[in-house]
């Protein structure tokens, strides 16, 4: 695989010249458009290098070696959906130019009717999402506990993920505070396995009979439709604060990991404990990691605001942007193993209840295989929209546990695709095609795209000489593990152990840094003060202190009521360091630099400083007052983000380089960024986007007059992350303070 850096440089420099956006990741076609309609007749052009399709098998699973262009429409005229060529799509057929339309337009009746069918129903839940082609690539190690063929040494398996929001609909903001899915569908050559994770590792409910309650306590309430894609209203805070297992998982949401800087750099977990079966027959009890190799980060919660209104698709963008850019985000894939044992226990822990976890230090997570999304949808309604995941497509050496959540799930998840999809031949779109031969005797049903043969489409039969044949063990057959039943009676109960509802909540807190631990405070206090119910408030205030008393206190004097009382003993746990997101360091692949510059100060130190950050892996982007390519000397460089269009949100870190001159629409009639009255120095709009910068703990650097911008902004160049240089050097120093992902000195804890 290429280099991360020169991938990047490659994106930057590749391409016919077009305009002021060339080699920006986000281009939207292969070529840069003529000034003026194209009249000559051309075949469809080819997908960007980034963009991929489903790989061609038929229906049934077979290789067609077919190339991917030969799924996609085709031909340099227009068509009806039967190929018949047409000569116009602009005027219906009519009784004479203004005459009245005529029944017999056949096309207008096609295109009219596709139209209005077009949209599918979106997902009840994860209806928000976006999604990439991949690799996994295993390292073997798992081999002693599974007999899963994708698992072997140095298998290599074709991937689909899927990453969401869960309460917000398909047109809602990407940076919500919400929980997160992580679904991988692996095309194995033993039929698909799909891993529908989530990016916290346990989920609200104990048993999947109260999902429906969850979803829509968190959902908007159903009188006014408000307020979308969030959890901070009364529904939501009255159902987690009268069922009370839904306390560990709220506390995961109210911390940054509610939200993330982006899907890159999100962990993703399993939930549920599963079952591995090996060659022997053996069995073991997992829980499945995926450990992002840029770390875990997130938003602070006033960037995570203004980008929900700046640019609402940032999560989505980042992803495709990464890849585009040649900065693959790439997870291990890790597994907690566990003996399996007749109680289903393991240090004290109920492996079946999906609102606990296992701490890493008492079961290291160990790592399996690596996965790679190098490629973007050609397609996003086909790909992201159309993929089926299902939590029952499982494949041998991977097997079920009696988790309640688990069993509801593997009913829920075919019912959801039967009204999305409409039907049950839905495994049979491209995006959802397995890899490996299909021979069902599952016949006919809406959208059927197989042409099966035969006539005996049943067990047993003569008349088609008894095919198809029963696999065995020996045969790579998927045999349900025989586990012992445990004799008793019917009853809709919960065994004690699930009872425990604070003991890992209190583990979490005391897990987290001050600065994490001020980020759940502010989270607690601001979802509640949107609540309009003071009895919902003080209920979960009493929640809150069985989890530890200077979070109620806080929360509390957040919200002007009284601190309750704990109703439980606190519980006596460790910390998990493993929980915390802060005191490590990562790789900088992909970071945005914003480079700012009006192209009248060094330039040949902005171009060293945009050679520097592509060469350590990073995209930079020149910011100036108005758009063009700066040339004062040399090499002319390209503005990507003019100080209209730029926002501190996008950027990882910024460079000043001097004290830029104010542009000319620096006035609040053309952009009320600007403001009035006018500053002493620069654009109101460079002071704006450093001073939310500072505020968000990002590393800043500058010189060449630098000094006085950051001045006038009330930041001393003594204080930490910020770099003042004589000349365009400080990038080293600027990388070291990146790969703790914010400078979190800025941010003194009160506690």
């Amino acid at each position: 695989m290429k280099d991360v850096a020169d991938k990047i440089a490659d994106v930057v420099h590749a391409g016919p010249a077009g305009g002021p956006e060339e080699g920006v990741p986000g281009k939207p076609a292969i070529a840069s458009p003529p000034l003026v309609e194209p009249v000559h007749p051309v075949e469809p052009l080819p997908p960007k290098a980034d963009q991929s399709g489903p790989e061609t098998v038929s229906p049934t699973g077979q290789p067609t070696g077919a190339e991917q262009a030969r799924m996609a429409q085709s031909g340099a005229y227009l068509t009806t959906a039967q190929g018949v060529r047409l000569p116009d799509t602009d005027h219906s057929l009519k009784a004479g130019p203004r005459g009245p339309v005529l029944l017999q337009d056949h096309h207008l009746r096609e295109k009219l009717m596709h139209f209005d069918h077009e949209r599918i129903p979106e997902r009840v839940v994860h209806a928000r999402g976006a999604a990439a082609h991949g690799v996994f690539q295993s390292y073997g190690t798992a081999q002693g506990v599974s007999k899963a063929a994708f698992l072997a040494q140095d298998v290599e398996t074709p991937v689909f993920v899927r990453f969401s929001t869960v309460l917000g609909s398909r047109g809602s903001a990407d940076t919500v505070r919400d929980t997160r899915g992580f679904a991988t569908k692996f095309y194995t050559e033993e039929g698909v396995f799909d891993l529908v994770g989530n990016n916290i590792p346990v989920f609200f409910i104990q048993d999947a009979i109260k999902f429906p309650d969850i979803i829509h306590a968190g959902k908007p309430h159903p009188d006014r439709e408000i307020p979308q894609a969030q959890s901070a209203h009364d529904t939501f805070w009255d159902f987690v604060s009268l069922h009370t297992e839904a306390t560990h998982h709220t506390l995961w949401n109210m911390s940054d990991r509610g939200i993330p800087r982006s899907y890159r750099m999100m962990e993703g977990f399993g939930v549920h404990t599963f079952r591995l079966v090996n060659a022997e027959g053996a069995t073991t009890l997992v829980k499945f990691h995926w450990k992002p190799k840029l770390g875990v980060h997130s938003l602070v919660w006033e960037e995570a605001q203004i980008i929900a209104g700046v640019d609402p698709d940032f999560h989505r963008r980042d992803l495709f942007d990464a890849i585009e850019s040649g900065a693959f985000p790439q997870w291990e894939l890790g597994i907690q193993t566990f003996p399996d044992t007749a109680d289903q226990m393991f240090e004290g822990i109920d492996l079946l209840d999906p609102t606990k976890i296992v701490p890493e230090e008492l079961a290291p997570v160990k790592p399996v295989g690596l996965l790679t999304l190098n490629a973007n949808p050609s397609n996003f309604f086909a790909e992201a929209e159309q993929v089926a995941f299902h939590t029952g497509h499982l494949v041998p050496g991977i097997d079920a546990t009696d988790d309640p959540l688990l069993a509801g799930r593997n009913f829920s998840y075919l019912d959801t695709q039967f009204t999305r999809l409409g039907g049950p031949n839905f495994p049979q779109l491209p995006i959802n095609r397995t890899h490996a031969p299909v021979n069902d005797m599952l016949r006919d049903g809406m959208h059927q795209t197989a042409v099966h043969r035969g006539v005996a489409p049943y067990k047993p039969n003569s008349l088609d000489g008894g095919c198809p044949f029963f696999a065995g063990a020996d045969t790579g057959a998927f045999i349900e593990v025989p586990v012992d039943v445990p004799p008793g009676r019917k009853v809709r109960e919960a065994p004690a152990s699930f009872g425990d509802h604070f003991s890992q909540s209190r583990m979490f807190w005391l897990s987290m840094t001050p600065v994490e631990r001020e980020h759940i405070i502010a989270a607690y206090t601001f979802e509640l003060g949107k609540c309009y119910e003071q009895a919902v408030k003080e209920r979960t205030l009493a929640v809150l202190a069985n989890i530890d008393p200077e979070l109620c206190a806080q929360v509390a004097a957040g919200l002007g009521l009284p601190v309750p009382a704990a109703t439980e003993p606190l519980a006596d746990t460790r910390p998990s360091p493993a929980l915390s997101q802060v005191g490590r360091t990562w790789p900088l692949d992909g970071r945005v630099i914003g480079i700012v510059t009006d192209g009248a100060v060094d330039m040949t130190g902005v171009r060293e400083v945009r050679e520097a950050v592509l060469d350590a892996g990073m995209v930079p982007l020149v910011v100036a007052p108005a758009g063009g390519v700066l040339a004062a000397d040399g090499d002319p460089v390209t503005v990507q983000r003019t100080f209209a269009t730029a926002r501190s949100v996008e950027f990882d870190a910024l460079v000043f380089a001097g004290l830029p001159a104010a542009g000319a629409d620096a006035h609040g009639a053309r952009d009320a960024k600007a403001g009035a009255p006018a500053p002493t120095v620069g654009d109101p709009r460079v002071l704006a986007l450093l001073t939310e910068a500072y505020r968000h703990g990002k590393a800043l650097a500058g010189w060449g007059g630098a000094e006085a911008l950051f001045e006038a902004a009330g930041i001393s160049a003594e204080e930490p992350g910020v770099i003042v240089t004589d000349d365009a050097r400080g990038l080293p120093q600027l990388l070291e303070l990146l790969s703790a992902h914010r400078v979190w000195e800025r941010f003194p804890a009160a506690m």
